[in-house]
């Protein structure tokens, strides 16, 4: 029997006939109701095309079903912090820096879109009753873009749309909602005008809705972007807020909040930018965590890590209202991406993290004593391209980097390592 019932009141979720997050004692009341989650988009990933690249990060062997496993085991860790949701693909989403997409193979609906793969079946069963034990919903995710493409034509989404939300309907689960599309609006979906315009993607919330028996149903945009065509058809308005600074992030949602629809606004996607996170506590929607490198590039090690992830549990937790040791003030600033195992394409991704970002005015970041790159906007990156995507820097053995983080106070700290 289930044992995470989701439920929908207005703007705010419910677990178990409960405001989320009321259950807590000491929780702060303006988070009653939100659905903090992250973007675990590859809980269910696999490559047919070409498996054997993703033996890497200390693996000896991809493994499509322990990279599941592994993300389940990791879910109680995520729960104590306050994460109560999170989103995977069907078609999983990137890898975004380190390998081409156009040669994935992650489509498990075939050309036709009628029949769904039956080990991604059973992962992804396996994951929705984990995340049911741990008191967590899934926010299931149909398509992306690179691998729509994988689906012949218009009537093959209107299948795969069918055969998912029946196979959701069939497995009885109550804590699940549904993500037509992965950010619909972006070049990669223009091969299916269903899914890439808001007429079409209305039709297909409906389509979801009806033949998943009931389940909630919303779709993305990119980042920055929503529909109010798509927003009438949801159930859940799913935003994303990468890209956004966080004057456009709280924009989007006062635009969203003014047309009066009376339903959850949920960011299902922003960045590592844990900056953002205080905008949308503001402002009293869901937050959703997205770090392309410890979190979306397979095999992807799903618990709280060191740096990002565990500022971003911790800040979700201050949020929330649960009561979290303090982290020391010299553990506050961490120069990410020399971990001796986070190396590909003979590249690393240095940015530095921070439990308050917002304290961050500039860092200059030094290769060997010499001034290499400086970082001006949250997250704190070399060769910053938007706040969560990077370029990498070449992974030279024995390489010295510094960051030099200057603070909007005045202070000066460093943070530095070896490339090993």
């Amino acid at each position: 029997m289930p044992q995470t019932h989701l439920s929908i009141a207005g703007e705010k979720f419910a677990i178990n006939g409960k405001l989320v997050y009321s259950e807590i004692p000491g929780s702060k009341p303006t988070a009653h109701g939100l659905l903090m989650n992250a973007r675990f988009i590859q809980g269910i990933f696999d490559d047919k095309a070409d498996p054997t690249r993703f033996a890497r990060f200390g693996r000896a062997a991809w493994d499509a079903e322990r990279n599941t496993d592994d993300l389940i085991a990791a879910l109680p860790e995520w729960y104590g912090y306050g994460l109560r949701a999170f989103t995977v693909g069907l078609q999983g989403g990137g890898p975004c820096f380190t390998v081409n997409n156009l040669t994935i193979d992650n489509n498990p609906f075939g050309e036709e879109g009628a029949h769904l793969d039956p080990v991604y079946a059973a992962r992804l069963d396996r994951l929705i009753r984990g995340a049911d034990a741990a008191g967590m919903a899934v926010i299931v995710s149909y398509f992306y873009g690179d691998q729509a493409r994988r689906l012949r034509d218009g009537r093959a989404v209107r299948a795969a749309v069918i055969t998912a939300s029946r196979f959701l309907k069939e497995g009885g689960y109550t804590n699940v909602i549904i993500e037509v599309a992965n950010e619909h609006d972006i070049p990669p979906f223009q091969k299916h005008p269903l899914l890439f315009y808001p007429e079409g993607v209305a039709a297909l919330n409906d389509l979801a809705r009806q033949e998943s028996g009931g389940l909630p149903v919303g779709c993305s945009g990119k980042g920055g972007s929503v529909f109010r065509e798509i927003a009438e058809a949801s159930d859940v308005i799913l935003i994303h807020g990468n890209g956004c600074t966080r004057q456009r992030l709280h924009n989007l949602i006062r635009e969203v909040r003014g047309w009066n629809l009376n339903r959850p606004i949920v960011c299902n996607e922003d960045s590592q930018a844990i900056g953002q996170i205080a905008v949308t506590f503001k402002e009293q929607v869901s937050w959703g965590y997205y770090n392309n490198m410890t979190k979306q590039e397979p095999p992807a090690d799903w618990s709280v890590l060191p740096g990002e992830d565990r500022f971003f549990a911790w800040r979700m937790a201050e949020g929330i209202g649960i009561g979290v040791d303090p982290i020391p003030a010299d553990e506050q600033y961490y120069l990410q991406g020399l971990e001796p195992l986070m190396t590909d394409i003979g590249q690393r991704w240095l940015r530095v993290a921070s439990l308050y970002p917002e304290s961050i005015d500039f860092v200059d970041f030094f290769r060997n004593g010499a001034l290499y790159d400086s970082a001006w906007d949250e997250s704190f990156m070399v060769h910053y391209q938007s706040n969560w995507r990077q370029g990498g820097v070449a992974a030279v053995s024995g390489d010295e980097w510094r960051a030099e983080i200057h603070l909007r106070d005045g202070q000066v700290i460093e943070r530095g390592g070896v490339v090993v």
